[in-house]
């Protein structure tokens, strides 16, 4: 009888070790065909996982429209899908309101530059309405709306632009000076060497130089990932409100 327990004893022993084997063989087997993930990183999708943020700049044009660069430059930005923003000056709207009503058609945003390009500082408010409210009542008439941008020549200001503007200021933090001595490769290098996200490039569209370097900044700039937008849409895109009378210069996160 003793014997006969040892046996069935050492039977169910056996059953055991059986049974574990196999299970352990299956357990390698799934750990080999299954993915392997980690506690620690969170999956796509789950909360904790986000997709890095677009770097934005914007591309502002001073002093046109002219119609033979000011056309070249629309011409380029299309085909590029690129949207910039124009400070024009008023005495040169009339005789180019098909080029500012393009423009406006092509999803680009529109300033005042002043009426004759003169500082904007020390005047009175009749001198000041005669170069800012004419060059916006041009605006409105060739586009027939009006929330436009002011950016005051040489970017002087004081109380008197503040209080009287009606707008928001729109300064930069990008100046290459491509009206200074008009040479395409060193205002591309200075730009993309400056170029950071949420800054303002000011460029002047009545220059065939500055027309052919800001089309190669845009392309450099593309390359490194930039997305080119209006400043309405920079600042948006930051979660800043454009208020009348305040300046900004940048929109930096």
């Amino acid at each position: 009888m003793r014997y006969q327990w040892r046996r069935q004893q050492q039977s169910g022993w056996t059953l055991l070790l059986l049974f574990a084997l196999i299970g352990a063989i299956a357990l390698a087997w799934y750990g080999q065909t299954s993915p392997s993930v980690t506690a620690d990183a969170p999956l796509a999708g789950e909360e904790g996982l986000e997709e890095p943020e677009q770097k934005l700049i914007a591309l502002t044009f001073d002093d046109g429209p002219r119609r033979s660069t000011t056309t070249e430059l629309l011409d380029g930005l299309a085909q590029r899908g690129v949207k910039a923003t124009f400070f024009l000056i008023g005495a040169q709207v009339e005789a180019n309101r098909d080029v500012v009503r393009r423009m406006d058609r092509e999803g680009h945003q529109i300033g005042i530059h002043t009426y004759d390009h003169v500082k904007l500082t020390d005047l009175s408010k009749t001198d000041f309405d005669a170069q800012v409210e004419k060059t916006r009542a041009e605006l409105v008439a060739t586009l027939d709306h009006n929330d436009f941008l002011l950016r005051p020549p040489y970017g002087m200001l004081d109380d008197s632009v503040k209080a009287w503007a009606g707008c928001p200021i729109i300064l930069w933090s990008i100046d290459p000076e491509d009206w200074s001595d008009q040479n395409a490769d060193r205002v591309v290098q200075e730009v993309v060497s400056q170029a950071r996200d949420g800054g303002i490039i000011l460029m002047h569209d009545i220059f065939p130089e500055s027309v052919d370097a800001a089309l190669r900044i845009v392309d450099a700039l593309h390359a490194q990932g930039y997305y080119f937008c209006t400043i309405e849409e920079l600042f948006d895109a930051r979660g800043i409100p454009l208020e009348a009378g305040q300046s900004y210069w940048n929109a930096y996160p």
